[in-house]
């Protein structure tokens, strides 16, 4: 059974990072490193706030989506942090603000910063999301790549109702400091509103949306070229038409209005 504890205010733990409205969302204004030091900060137990920090990423299509989808815009308002994880929303804030975003900071980049981090001060990762084979595939290269990190469970995320509460329980007895949650938007976000209550024990969750195909090397990045010009969801569509070129289609023209149009928050 799962027991709810007391969900204390994050925004103190936050403060201090500063933020810029892009698109309709407030965005953390650190660059990758700051980030980085950040989430190792946030798990130190002086500066645990008795439920995890959330966490999550925005990008061009997260700011159309959540400029359409009233759900998933308030998923996304209750984040500790948004990171800004597309070069478009770097370049909006560097026309529009004499305080822009320093530089994008994509979770794919993010996970390795904080891996070397971790790794050296003893934090431990619980990753959970994605197919079993790609979960399994990621875990070990990750473990390759970082001998002495410290991953004290996985799991895929295609588990629902009992087996899945049973997998929180889990994964709130082992106290992660880290929990890396990759079940794509807006399942992460829901993930998170809906178990935070039940995960006391865990120091931050971080959505990670296909940070795991990455690290599985089941998907590659772009060429360095295309991700400094905004491209990178031109290299992915590429790679996968049939499942995003729709999907830009429909979210990029509306994300480039949002992206030169809102400097205010969406509410």
């Amino acid at each position: 059974m799962l027991e709810r504890r007391v969900n204390l205010d994050g925004r103190a733990a936050t403060a201090e990072v500063p933020r810029i409205t892009v698109g309709g969302l407030r965005m953390a204004a650190i660059d990758l490193e700051a980030t980085a030091d950040f989430m190792i900060e946030a798990t130190d137990p002086d500066n645990r706030i008795g439920r995890p920090l959330f966490l999550t990423s925005a990008n061009g299509e997260v700011l159309a989506r959540c400029s359409t989808e009233p759900q998933t815009e308030r998923l996304f308002r209750a984040a500790d942090l948004i990171n800004a994880d597309g070069q478009p929303l770097v370049a909006a804030s560097r026309l529009q603000s004499w305080f822009p975003l320093p530089e994008r900071v994509a979770t794919t980049d993010l996970f390795h910063v904080v891996a070397r981090k971790a790794e050296a001060v003893g934090r431990t990762f619980y990753m959970f999301g994605a197919s079993e084979a790609e979960n399994i595939v990621a875990v070990e290269n990750v473990q390759k790549m970082y001998p002495d990190l410290k991953i004290i469970g996985r799991s895929h995320g295609y588990l629902r109702g009992e087996a899945l509460r049973a997998k929180v329980e889990e994964i709130n007895a082992l106290a992660p400091d880290y929990l890396w949650v990759a079940l794509g938007v807006p399942n992460e976000q829901a993930f998170v509103e809906e178990f935070t209550p039940y995960l006391t024990n865990v120091g931050v969750i971080k959505t990670s949306g296909g940070l795991f195909n990455f690290l599985s090397s089941s998907r590659s990045r772009a060429p360095q070229w295309m991700q400094k010009i905004g491209l990178e969801w031109a290299w992915r569509t590429l790679l996968e038409p049939r499942r995003l070129f729709w999907r830009y289609l429909t979210t990029n023209p509306r994300a480039l209005y949002l992206l030169f149009s809102r400097n205010r928050p969406l509410r």
